[in-house]
């Protein structure tokens, strides 16, 4: 794409279709933008689109040029192992040239968006390749202009956020050291400047908004600069910042205060303050002691002038954050142990921040997932409930008893008046059992929920008295929110609670399905979820027994709540009816006439509009779960299904939804390996469509795609034959070999074939698969590349001979197969993981130990060194070890699917055992094998075992002895 008018003309008009509402105009623009992607000079032209003065291009299209750049960087910068550098480095150049000088010239929606971009590329250019970034940009703070500032600061604290949360390296710590040599002295100096001018300007809104949102950028910087460890810089310069930070905190202007629900620029200033303080109190406690006290008082000013209002919630949960850090610290404790201290931190901080407000109420009302995503996902980490929350069981930790005895008396006037005026104290009761909860729950997991209590506080009877009343109450929309906290106990305390009554509880939570209300259905859903994962007595607390009379009530109940408002994809109510479905599954007969169609809707819903990853992803595994029952107990049931889903996958697969295409190819995997007679034409149509290279390309498709070849090499591998495929299945064998991120895929593959399609069909073939192996294992032999050849070369010998690998590998090279043993299997075969992978090598290796060619031949020699690396594989302990600088990742680690979609448990591929029948117990088969070679060649293998140290020699007597079989 040349660098010329014409074609900056067409990119602009083609720019601004895409902004078009017709569709038809919309999307050809699309796919020509995607076509261009890779051109050279297409990201030069798109840099030029946005210089343009504002009469040639209009600013709408100049800002879809600078989202396009943006998006272009973030697909294509970062160069992933295996994939093409699409951007070539001349455009590279003028990017990292231009990009800066434009973000900062450009209006605040393109300049976000470049800002973004830096921010890519800086993750993988700087330091080392993009030295001047930071040093270019400091200089920036010197230009007065405070559009110039706001994007340097934005800019910067782009790149360096990941120093609040990456793992501490030498290398990261060398980059933080460049970033502060060239940075902290000038941030350090527009931090003062920043507070002179707003000294200067306290009576200018207009510029105390403005400098006040620099500040905001400043604070985040500090706190990027400060996470990993404490700069000598700031350390030196501490009395500076800490002056400011104080000033900050007591500054008050009503120039800044914004209406109730907007948070303003003040308040994210002090609320920036108080995180950078709670570092400080918690990582660098000794240097930070000078300034403690001053800054507990200023925060405790603080919160007790700070009214409920919602747009102080951030800083009040910080604030509270401050306090919670200095509280932590043994030595802190005396600034919070006087009765009127205590007394006043609950009274004013704590119960006030945990009693519900009216924008709780609408926010359970009106966003309940936003609600639940809070409440229980622990995504509050920021409100103040939270705060509140952390702050109680870190004074609880010091002063248990007293906080007991406060807060009990709170909770027992709070039952009180909901006794007295239950409808119109109801919101006392919901704040007691928050504040019983807090008080309680000392320690907690997610799989089991509170694991350390408070044995001052007996949940049990509060249980009792409290909590089952409101679950057993008919009437399932009484008290909405009432409810919710009431299960929320049960999820709280579920592995604390006596398990019978936790296992009583199990009706009345399947009433609560009933409830209209999302947020009560949806905790209702997730306790029952996770009452059926606990156990008593190593056994599972509720059985099969216990639900399957109750399962046509379950499903009835689940299914209704997936047809209210708002929970029409509730993920919470699918992952329940999976577990259920999973634990009753000998007894789903009786209820798929009314699971299956309603499970088949569910799916066109969700073909039409996927909104919940984790709602689409539990509908897959409970029709994962459905197939295979139902497919198991009635024939002709898998024709039924392809006639009720196929139509669907290929509405999915012809508007390429993304997100469900993955579990669309493992359900068409499950349902390929139940095909009891010829494989229908609606599979073999989707076989070339699997095949394409270009499906290949995209990380999320190929483990899905790999498990349905599979389905298809075992099920129609005369049909891949006949249709002239079986040259396309194996290119996808040489991508994915090509591949250290999916080889492993590719051996699957292979394996596949060695077990499935004939030797005649292959046997032509066979030869280039091994030269492509080696030709990968001469290049980048990876320790997971190795162990995948050892499994694969061991299974072949199994099926067919070690006779014939050993031909194989010498016809590539005389000698190789030498090579082979010296190599890689002595010296791997201990790396083998898997129990299936090491009886598979076992069987192998125990093949080619008693090859003519091995005992008695050329490689005689390896004989007693393949013989005790087999022993050591049966009795020592896997070897973990890498070869220096090699990272491995072990093939169960690869994330899954690369963070596309994640694998679906009830439709993995079986892990049929290739030997069974053949081979039970691989060291009696090693035995039987020795025995039959020392008949053919008596007194020979004892010699040989002489030569062999006494702990060998003792547990090939064992195998023998095992076996009943002796050497002759």
């Amino acid at each position: 794409m040349e660098d010329t008018e014409a074609n900056l003309t067409r990119l602009a008009e083609v720019l601004s279709q895409t902004l078009s509402p017709d569709i038809n105009q919309r999307r050809p623009a699309e796919q020509f933008l995607a076509q261009v992607d890779a051109n050279e000079n297409y990201p030069v032209l798109l840099l030029k689109i946005i210089t343009r003065p504002d009469a040639q291009i209009p600013l709408n299209i100049k800002l879809a040029s600078a989202i396009n750049l943006k998006n272009l960087i973030k697909r294509n910068w970062i160069v992933e192992e295996d994939s093409t550098n699409k951007i070539s480095p001349n455009d590279r150049a003028i990017i990292k040239r231009e990009i800066v000088d434009l973000m900062l010239q450009s209006p605040e929606g393109i300049q976000r968006q470049l800002s973004e971009g830096i921010s890519i590329i800086g993750k993988s250019d700087f330091p080392h390749q993009w030295q001047d970034l930071i040093p270019y940009m400091a200089e920036k703070f010197k230009s007065g202009d405070f559009n110039i500032i706001n994007g340097v600061l934005q800019t910067s604290y782009s790149v360096m956020q990941r120093y609040e949360f990456e793992s501490k390296s030498d290398e990261l710590w060398r980059e933080i050291k460049f970033v502060l040599d060239n940075f902290a002295q000038p941030l350090t100096a527009l931090f003062v400047e920043l507070m002179k001018f707003a000294g200067e300007n306290v009576n200018n809104p207009v510029a105390l908004k403005i400098i006040f949102s620099s500040l905001v950028t400043v604070g985040k910087l500090f706190f990027a600069l400060n996470s990993q460890d404490l700069p000598e810089f700031f350390e030196d310069n501490m009395a500076v910042w800490m002056e400011h930070f104080l000033n900050l905190l007591n500054f008050t202007s009503p120039l800044l205060v914004t209406d109730d629900d907007e948070v303003g620029v003040l308040e994210q200033v002090k609320s920036r303050v108080c995180e950078n303080l709670t570092l400080y109190a918690s990582k660098y406690r000794e240097e930070f002691e000078p300034y403690l006290e001053k800054f507990v008082t200023a925060v405790w000013n603080l919160l007790s002038t700070t009214t409920l209002a919602v747009k102080y919630d951030q800083m009040v949960s910080h604030a509270i954050q401050f306090l919670c850090a200095v509280a932590e610290r043994d030595h802190s404790k005396g600034l919070f142990e006087n009765e009127q201290v205590l007394s006043g931190i609950c009274e004013k901080v704590i119960l006030p921040n945990m009693h519900l407000r009216q924008c709780d109420e609408e926010l359970f009302e009106d966003s309940p997932d936003q609600w639940v995503s809070q409440d229980m996902e622990g995504a509050d980490s920021e409100t103040r409930r939270r705060a509140a929350v952390d702050f109680v069981r870190v004074l609880s930790r010091h002063f248990e008893a007293r906080m007991t005895q406060v807060f009990g008396q709170y909770v027992q006037s709070m039952l009180s008046t909901y006794g007295e005026k239950p409808n119109e104290c109801w919101r006392n009761k919901v704040a007691a059992i928050y504040l019983v909860t807090t008080l309680s729950a000392k320690g907690q997991t997610a799989r089991h929920g509170a694991t350390q209590i408070n044995e001052l506080v007996n949940i049990t009877e509060f249980y009792q008295n409290h909590i089952m009343p409101e679950l057993q109450n008919q009437d399932v929309n009484r008290l909405p929110i009432l409810k919710a906290e009431a299960i929320k106990y049960v999820i709280s305390f579920r592995s604390a609670l006596p398990p019978d009554a936790v296992k009583a509880s199990f009706p009345d939570l399947s009433r609560l399905l009933t409830a209209d209300s999302q947020v009560v259905h949806s905790y209702a859903a997730a306790a029952l979820d996770k009452i059926l994962l606990l156990k008593a007595n190593e056994q599972p607390l509720v059985q099969k027994g216990d639900v399957s009379p109750m399962a046509s009530v379950l499903y009835t109940n689940l299914l209704g709540a997936l047809s209210k408002d708002g929970s029409q994809q509730n993920e919470y109510i699918m992952k329940c009816m999976m577990r259920v479905t999973h634990l009753i599954e000998g007894d789903l007969m009786q209820h798929a006439g009314l699971l299956v169609p309603q499970l088949v809707v569910k799916l066109q819903a969700v073909a039409k509009n996927p909104t919940k990853p984790h709602y689409v992803h539990y509908l897959f595994e409970t029709l994962s779960l459905v197939i295979k029952t139902v497919c198991g107990n009635v024939d002709g049931a898998v024709g039924e299904f392809d006639r009720n889903l196929f139509p669907i996958f290929q509405e999915i697969l012809q508007n390429e939804v993304d997100s469900l295409i993955p579990y669309i190819f493992q359900t068409i995997s499950l349902l390929l390996e139940r095909q009891k007679a010829e494989v229908p034409e609606a599979y073999l149509s989707l076989l070339p469509f699997l095949v394409m290279p270009v499906l290949w390309e995209r990380p999320g498709y190929v483990i899905p795609m790999v498990r349905l070849l599979q389905a298809y090499i075992e099920k129609a591998h005369a049909q891949i034959v006949q249709l002239g495929k079986l040259e396309a299945v194996l290119g996808v064998f040489n991508k994915l070999n090509a591949s250290k991120t999916n080889d492993h895929e590719g051996f699957y593959l292979l394996q596949c074939m060695v077990l499935h399609i004939p030797a005649s069909t292959m046997a032509n073939y066979w030869n280039n698969i091994f030269a492509v192996i080696f030709r990968r294992l001469s290049s980048s032999k990876t320790t997971k590349y190795i162990k995948c050849f050892l499994v694969f070369i061991s299974l072949y010998s199994c099926q067919f001979s070690a006779a014939q690998v050993m031909q194989i590998i010498e016809s590539l090279q005389q000698g190789m197969f030498s090579m082979v043993i010296e190599s890689l299997i002595l010296q791997n075969l201990q790396k083998v993981t898997g129990e299936m992978e090491k009886k598979i090598c076992a069987v192998g290796t125990t093949n080619i130990l008693c090859e003519p060619a091995v005992y008695g031949g050329p490689y005689s020699g390896h004989w007693c060194a393949i013989l005790e690396a087999l022993v050591k594989m049966f009795e020592c302990p896997e070897d973990g070890s890498l070869p220096a600088g090699e990272h491995f990742i072990e093939v169960d680690d690869v994330p899954v699917f690369q963070g596309s979609s994640a694998r679906l448990v009830h439709a993995s591929r079986p892990q049929d055992d290739p030997l069974k029948g053949k081979v039970d117990d691989p060291r009696v088969f090693l035995a039987q094998q020795l025995a039959t070679l020392s008949r053919s060649q008596p007194g020979s293998i004892q010699g040989r075992l002489g030569q062999m140290n006494q702990e060998v020699q003792a547990h090939i007597m064992k195998y023998l002895q095992a076996a009943g079989q002796s050497l002759a």
